[in-house]
């Protein structure tokens, strides 16, 4: 067949090399001049900077991305480097101890910190580890067939009986049974700021898959009832790594990437997607159009509303989406481990977590006073880097449209607030730079095909129903971190795999 596919994301590059495994005829048509997405790696002055992914999961060889890589027998492209992070809020900081210390050792820690939160404690720390042997479980269901999937179904049944009654319960209310102190709840909740998602809307269930132990601490083993915990990894040298190693697989198959190729009409003939329409005019003829970006901008700007039934049409308007970031990579001239222990920290500058995503939703930006985050990847991958020199991202959540001002015109202002912030733990970040690169919500949105720019796609909220891969237009799939799949680069990948087995099964 003739598969077009619409932007060469992970989504799209995932979903090119499964139809060029199978044979067909592949092109994909990126918009920007250069492949990845946000899942790149920027350069300038012998420095680099990832754009988009940080600390990933999922790239073990027990976990989606990591099986996908060997599938398609490309793993030994990437070199991963297996780490964890510190997180630090306003009144204490936790960091993996030097010498270790169990794989509870931060309940430990807590306990000594809120005193009169022992129990919940424990009791929160049960239901952790129901829900990771949930997802251990699962993660296998996905790749085995026959009797082992029966065995595995019956063995996840009992199990899922014990945590069915924290289904329909947000991450808020989940919280407020276990625990009292708000900055206890603060410690499991404040990943959610990075989703801008709040509390009282993100799913129960998710806390502990948000907050599993080993992003923590990379000595806890792994094995556990049921199969393996999710393990966090670098990318050594920046997932420019995994995008090329994709890439590469695509063109040894026969595929083609073309850049700098704005697709802007899908051809719709008898509910039909038989081609597409590019920037210069030409269109071109297709069995299967495979479209990765936006919701909104694919299925109101490629399709057209008027291809698409009401219903469809109400849940796309009515999808809600993540928020932005404010992202300032500097080049510095010394070294700033000595502040930071690892190469990612997380820090928050308020326990209340709600009302942060309110004020960003509404587009009141926190300058970096409430939190933000900083990532030194020339710890890990010093090539990163030019030799006695560091490349350092600081980056923080940020509304995409401005309630004072734009974006344009506060660019440079709002970095620099932001890295006033960011040298109360790092001094000397502006005074040592050497060279700097400013992305705001719009330079984002320049790379990826949307209306706006949602840093991870759709907000994980509750009850909200992501578009499906199959879409109600016959030949048209829907992709990406806006589709059924979710966000981050192993549900990309992961979901984006098995849209297309899905599609193969129907042709």
């Amino acid at each position: 067949m003739k598969v077009v596919v619409i932007g060469s994301g992970l989504a799209g590059l995932t979903a090119a090399a499964y139809m060029c495994r199978e044979g067909h005829d592949v092109t994909i048509y990126e918009q920007y001049s250069e492949i990845g997405g946000v899942t790149t790696t920027i350069h300038k002055d012998g420095y680099s900077w990832d754009i988009g992914p940080l600390l990933l999961e999922g790239l073990a060889p027990h976990e989606k991305l990591g099986k996908i890589l060997a599938e398609l027998g490309i793993s030994d492209k990437i070199s991963a480097i297996q780490e964890d992070r510190g997180q630090v809020l306003p009144d204490f900081a936790i960091w993996r101890p030097k010498e270790y210390k169990g794989k509870y050792w931060r309940r430990e820690y807590f306990k000594e910190l809120f005193p009169s939160e022992s129990e919940g404690l424990d009791r929160y720390y049960r239901y952790y580890d129901q829900v990771m042997t949930l997802m251990a479980i699962s993660n296998r269901l996905e790749w085995v067939k026959g009797l082992e999937a029966i065995w595995l179904k019956l063995k996840i049944f009992p199990k899922f009986l014990r945590v069915k009654k924290f289904m329909d319960k947000s991450a808020a209310d989940i919280m407020d049974s276990f625990f009292n102190e708000p900055k206890l709840k603060a410690v499991f909740m404040g990943i959610l700021a990075d989703f801008v998602v709040k509390p009282s809307e993100f799913p129960g269930l998710g806390v502990p898959v948000s907050n599993v132990e080993t992003a923590f601490d990379k000595r806890i083993p792994l094995d556990i009832k049921g199969g393996k915990l999710p393990v966090y990894h670098y990318i050594k040298n920046g997932c420019e790594q995994l995008v090329n190693a994709f890439a590469s697989y695509i063109k040894e198959n026969g595929g083609k990437i073309l850049t700098d190729s704005l697709v802007e009409k899908i051809l719709i003939e008898n509910n039909r997607a038989v081609g597409i329409k590019i920037k210069n005019g030409e269109e071109l003829q297709a069995d299967v159009v495979i479209a990765s970006g936006g919701a909104h901008k694919t299925f109101f700007s490629l399709v057209g509303k008027e291809n698409l039934p009401s219903e469809f049409i109400t849940n796309v308007q009515n999808l809600v989406h993540m928020e932005s970031v404010l992202m300032v990579h500097l080049g510095i001239d010394f070294d700033p481990t000595p502040h930071q222990r690892a190469a990612l920290c997380y820090y928050y500058g308020t326990y209340d977590i709600e009302g942060a995503v309110n004020r960003c939703r509404s587009g009141d930006f926190h300058e970096g006073k409430q939190g933000f985050l900083i990532y030194v990847p020339s710890k890990h991958s010093p090539e990163m880097a030019p030799s006695g020199h560091h490349a350092v991202t600081v980056y923080t959540i940020a509304p995409y449209k401005l309630i004072k001002g734009d974006w344009n015109s506060r660019r440079e202002e709002l970095a620099d607030k932001l890295l006033i912030e960011a040298e109360k733990i790092i001094p000397g970040l502006r005074e040592h730079s050497t060279t700097e690169v400013i992305m705001t919500p719009l330079d984002f949105k320049s790379r990826i095909f949307v209306e706006r720019h949602s840093f991870g796609g759709l907000a994980p909220i509750m009850n909200q129903q992501s578009p499906s891969h199959h879409t109600p237009i016959e030949g048209l799939w829907y992709i990406g971190a806006q589709s059924e799949s979710g966000g981050g680069v192993a549900g990309v990948v992961a979901g984006t795999r098995s849209g297309i087995l899905k599609l193969l099964k129907e042709i």
